[in-house]
């Protein structure tokens, strides 16, 4: 069963950093792209960041471009997301999701994380 469970999510400044992780189980780590998608309080979903399987890739949205740097630990079977510069806009629950196969943009999702609040607020 696959599994993606999302942690580091909370209340920060803005202008503040956090660092958001996803453990991933039950599949080939290694094989898949994977990518962060947030949605924010009465929005639809934004993609945000993907990453190749290797970790020798990575996209991200305008929204975040130069603030936010994805990243992947293959022996942990862990996702992350590093996120600077927060601003009041990127308040949103962020999700951990697996692609179905390479890298691309729009990202082909098979599988969702339960999400992890992140608010940025002062």
């Amino acid at each position: 069963e696959v599994q993606l469970v999302e942690s580091g999510g909370g209340l920060v400044q803005p202008g503040g950093s956090l660092r958001l992780s996803c453990a991933a189980s039950g599949f080939t780590f290694t094989s898949y792209a994977m990518s962060w998608v947030r949605q924010a309080p009465g929005k639809g979903l934004e993609w945000v960041s993907i990453i190749s399987s290797g970790g020798g890739s990575t996209t991200y949205g305008d929204s975040v471009k130069g603030r936010f740097t994805i990243s992947r630990d293959n022996a942990k079977n862990t996702l992350y997301l590093q996120m600077n510069s927060l601003k009041p806009e990127d308040t949103a629950v962020y999700y951990c999701t697996k692609s179905l196969g390479g890298a691309v943009v729009p990202p082909r999702i098979d599988y969702w994380g339960q999400g992890t609040q992140v608010t940025v607020s002062s």
